[in-house]
């Protein structure tokens, strides 16, 4: 028998049962959970942001509660039970290595075999009187519930694709409606992934930001801090701004940005920007050097976007494996050359200017 960690911040105390204290947890999150929530959308701490696997008690639960199935991704974990106020429950926590659900079901971590361990581990047959499981609906490509119906006794049943919906569900009994079936893309689901993605990009460019701005002080003639203002910053901005396309702009405008393919969507938004940029020093246009340099942001602001904005598909709606394999292997090429190319041109300006 294996029991979760007491001493985890978020359990609140036990509940006896017959296969021993079971961690109580409950569905008001503390200030820490929230801040632990923004640094993992921020990228900080997101590879290690799980809870101990097992079985844990929400409010005050017997043996003919509910029990949900969740991954032991925190953020999931949490979302969970704070979806659950007012209601007692058993939570059984699979390990699926500290990744959210639809992605572990996708990878199996959130499968078959982990479930019908994580119910005799837990002995969980010895808490509840009946052989109920409510996963989520996203889990549903990870497991067989007819092999979970067969070896561990217990039936499964899918709850809806949101947790917030879990209540609503309960109270039809276990029967859910239409919309609680749909996966939706909406513009605040889309927004609460840019953090973690910008934070990643600005982490890569943060050496090449400041490079630029001190490339375009001293590769020009002049005085340092004229060169800055009217190069270098111009260079560290052209980038930034590639950057907030691909990780930024593209996942707000999804809908709207022409194309299926993520990195098609991404060039769109970076070729806008790129034309917007360009147009505001049209006055460097009367020469060789400032034609030279617009083409090459033209060039290089787009296939940092279109490079960025397929770091998206993984989280998106409808994207496949084998969809982001072909996308990849089609657009990849287009991307690099795009880039080698501008950086081409762009050297060449500093030459000619």
């Amino acid at each position: 028998m294996s029991l979760p960690k007491i001493d985890q911040s978020f359990v609140v105390g036990t509940v006896p049962t017959a296969v021993g204290a079971v961690p109580r947890v409950c569905a008001v999150m503390t200030f820490a959970d929230h801040w632990s929530t923004v640094k993992v959308r921020c990228g900080v701490g997101r590879m290690n942001y799980k809870v101990d696997p097992g079985i844990y008690a929400l409010g005050d639960p017997g043996a003919e509660s509910p029990v949900m199935v969740s991954a032991n991704y925190k953020m999931s974990f949490d979302s969970l039970r704070e979806a659950l106020a007012g209601i007692d429950a058993w939570i059984l926590v699979l390990d699926t290595k500290g990744v959210n659900v639809w992605c572990a079901a996708g990878k199996g971590t959130f499968g078959t075999t982990e479930l019908i361990f994580r119910i005799e581990a837990s002995g969980l047959s010895n808490i509840v009187s009946h052989r109920k499981l409510i996963l989520p609906q996203l889990a549903a490509p990870g497991v067989a519930a007819h092999l979970v119906k067969k070896l561990s006794g217990f039936t499964v049943i899918y709850g809806p694709v949101e947790a917030r919906n879990l209540p609503a569900f309960l109270s039809a009994g276990m029967k859910a409606t239409l919309s609680m079936r749909d996966k939706t893309f909406t513009l605040r689901e889309r927004f609460v992934l840019i953090p973690v993605e910008l934070v990643a990009a600005i982490k890569k460019s943060v050496i090449f930001i400041p490079a630029l701005a001190l490339a375009g002080a001293f590769l020009h003639p002049g005085g340092f801090w004229t060169n800055l203002l009217h190069f270098g910053l111009y260079w560290a901005w052209a980038l930034l701004l590639a950057v907030l396309s691909g990780a930024v702009f593209t996942p707000l405008l999804l809908p709207w940005l022409p194309g299926r393919f993520f990195a098609l969507k991404g060039f769109s938004a970076g070729l806008f920007v790129a034309l917007a940029w360009a147009a505001l020093r049209f006055r460097t246009w009367d020469t060789w050097a400032g034609r030279l340099d617009a083409v090459a942001w033209l060039l290089i602001i787009p296939a940092v976007a279109a490079y960025l904005a397929m770091n998206f598909t993984g989280a998106s709606t409808y994207t496949s494996l084998s969809g982001v394999k072909k996308e990849m292997r089609l657009t990849l090429p287009f991307q690099i050359a795009a880039c080698a190319l501008g950086l081409l041109i762009w050297i060449a300006a500093l030459l000619t200017g």
